[in-house]
């Protein structure tokens, strides 16, 4: 390990502990005594509060009530960390209770004037693909809170232009095809759902002790969706179009490449419509479709959308 990596792990190791002696560095990174008190001293040049203590059980400690010590990254780290931070911009909501723009004034603030102007250079030409998010969901927060939580909510929910109640417990939050979704399961029916996270209108967070863990939850979550009617399909594509499915899939949907390209799984009864719209967009890379009952909705969908374009 260099000593720039050393110092670095140093810094993240000493952080959590109030007080170390020669031996925790010694053992820890393999290193003599001399080495030791040399990164001791390049600790405190970078800035660390360390004071030392000394007589028969002399040891080093560290000042309370410091602010972290500072993190030694790398250039290629410094430019990860800025794109991923650039992602945020187009979310017109998060989570986290932030400004994207004071973000990145207190990150550049960091830099220096040189890497500021590679960064910004970078900017123009490296382009990451993501999905513009245009509606505002502003309980993300609570959200999050009462997963973290394990604790189950209240909520009015929008649902073809009216308000529903739902009890609900959380367990999941997903930035989808431009939009935020949570999903949970649903007390009165014990059914996993998802929600749009922008039509929510309200939350109260419930403290009673009907409630999941978190990894119960996870776990559970295909087998709660999956009713006992729901239908299994199986869709064979070309080889080629295998990139449509990893861009876009739904949980309940796995694929198989070998000999044939099969995408395979289920959908319950009132879903026909939401997966043959989901097929549409593979067109002629479809080679096989079962059930029949699948194919014919895709078909009708399809006559559909020439006739419309027949009336234009």
């Amino acid at each position: 390990m260099k000593k720039s990596e050393r110092l670095n792990d140093m810094i993240r190791y000493l952080n959590n502990r109030e007080y170390f002696n020669l031996n925790d560095l010694m053992s820890k990174y393999n290193i003599s005594k001399s080495t030791a008190l040399r990164d001791i001293s390049s600790l405190e040049q970078l800035g660390m509060p360390i004071f030392s203590e000394h007589g028969r059980h002399g040891r080093y400690g560290l000042l309370k009530n410091r602010l972290l010590s500072p993190i030694i990254f790398t250039i290629d780290e410094v430019y990860a960390l800025y794109f991923a931070m650039l992602t945020l911009e187009s979310y017109q909501s998060t989570p986290f209770h932030l400004s994207v723009t004071k973000l990145n004034e207190k990150f550049e603030n960091c830099l220096s004037k040189n890497q500021i102007k590679h960064i910004h250079q970078m900017k123009k030409v490296l382009q990451f693909e993501v999905n513009q998010h245009n509606n505002i969901s502003q309980f993300l927060d609570k959200i999050l809170k009462s997963i973290l939580n394990e604790s189950t909510c209240k909520i009015q929910y929008l649902k073809n232009n009216e308000q529903q109640s739902y009890h609900i417990q959380f367990f999941k939050i997903s930035a989808r095809f431009g939009q935020w979704y949570a999903t949970g399961i649903e007390f009165k029916t014990n059914k996993y759902r998802v929600f749009r996270c922008d039509k929510l209108t309200s939350i109260e967070e419930q403290n009673i002790d009907s409630h999941f863990s978190i990894d119960d939850l996870i776990s559970r979550s295909l087998e709660i969706y999956q009713s006992e009617k729901s239908i299994d399909f199986e869709v064979e594509i070309l080889t080629q179009a295998k990139d449509i499915f990893y861009k876009e899939h739904y949980p309940s949907m796995n694929i198989e490449v070998g000999s044939r390209t099969v995408i395979k799984g289920f959908y319950n009864p009132g879903e026909e419509e939401f997966i043959a719209n989901y097929f549409l967009k593979y067109s002629h890379n479809v080679k096989n479709v079962k059930p029949d009952s699948l194919k014919q909705i895709i078909q009708v969908k399809i006559q559909n959308l020439l006739k419309h374009y027949e009336k234009l």
